[in-house]
């Protein structure tokens, strides 16, 4: 129970960051909507999404943005002949630096940064019996590798690698998204 009620808060405290940066220190950049492929160690591929903000500070270089995300998967199986039901889930806040390297009509970009994860793990197997739950929460760096091309005006899209990197559950992913420029600046590329 203490883990979910940490997990709100967490989620709160993301949630109210863009509205507690004043608009002339942080101007919104970007938002960007993503699905992602997963690949756990022992364990086939599976889908997630994430939801990023990219937030330019005057203060930073140009093309040095702060990056903050929250992503969310799920995977849920059966194996009817055993009787046993099991899910595992993480739902990952958390944020990097990320650097956009100039070039016309395309841009790869780097990034590194921290996250906390909440990782759940559930089983069902009455036959053995077995039955339990565990809820983990786990920090560590990822890293972030990509490129990033407008589609029409405002809208473009993003191909990337990231690395979760975390002590026995490190997770490599796959993603494609939807990046939505708030300014003139940001849909051109400079």
């Amino acid at each position: 129970m203490r883990s979910t009620a940490r997990m709100r808060l967490l989620f709160l405290l993301l949630a109210a960051l863009p509205v507690s940066v004043p608009a002339h220190a942080a101007p919104l950049d970007a938002l960007e909507v993503m699905t992602s492929t997963i690949f756990l160690r022992d364990q086939s591929s599976f889908s997630g999404i994430g939801l990023r903000l990219k937030i330019q500070p005057p203060q930073l270089l140009d093309g040095l943005t702060i990056v903050p995300l929250v992503e969310y998967w799920r995977v849920k199986g059966k194996l009817r002949t055993f009787g046993v039901d099991f899910s595992r889930k993480d739902a990952t806040m958390g944020g990097f630096m990320r650097y956009d390297f100039k070039r016309e009509g395309w841009h790869p970009y780097g990034g590194l940064g921290i996250a906390a994860h909440f990782i759940s793990d559930e089983v069902d197997a009455p036959t053995i019996p077995l039955q339990g739950s565990d809820s983990l929460i786990k920090g560590g760096a990822l890293l972030v590798g990509g490129v990033s091309f407008g589609i029409s005006g405002n809208l473009g899209n993003l191909i990337e690698a990231e690395y979760h990197v975390l002590s026995d559950q490190s997770q490599f992913k796959l993603n494609w998204g939807l990046t939505w420029q708030f300014t003139a600046a940001g849909a051109s590329g400079k």
